[in-house]
């Protein structure tokens, strides 16, 4: 396990979101990044996480093909990425940049709408 310090790991996860390609982060629309140590157990048991399994991050909204006419007035989705359940998986901030950056995108790609199956599929390739 690799330990970052807060800031730093927030400006790794910054710095992800920033690097999206323009036809992403150009539509990115009511969402919010945010970073927690670890899942909460409410999240693990909505997501029905068994005990060895964890999250990295999680998108909690409204994918925005899901997103009617009637849209509006409602608070930002949210993406949480998990610093130290990352940092499990890592040895040195290179690898933790990586992570992020993966983790950043899957989380993206459910707020535009992609589910994990196919998430999955892309993975593949």
């Amino acid at each position: 396990m690799y330990l970052m310090d807060r800031e730093k790991f927030e400006e790794l996860v910054d710095k992800a979101v920033q690097s999206l390609p323009e036809e992403f982060l150009g539509h990115l629309d009511n969402v919010e990044v945010v970073v927690s140590d670890r899942p909460t157990v409410d999240q693990l048991r909505r997501n029905k996480i068994v005990a060895n399994q964890t999250l990295l991050g999680l998108y909690e909204g409204v994918p925005q093909i899901r997103r009617g006419s009637n849209y509006g007035m409602v608070l930002p989705d949210k993406i949480t990425i998990f610093q130290k359940t990352i940092e499990t998986k890592c040895r040195n901030d290179e690898e933790v940049l990586v992570e992020i950056e993966h983790v950043v995108k899957h989380e993206i790609a459910h707020h535009f709408g992609i589910s994990d199956a196919r998430l999955r599929e892309i993975d593949r390739y």
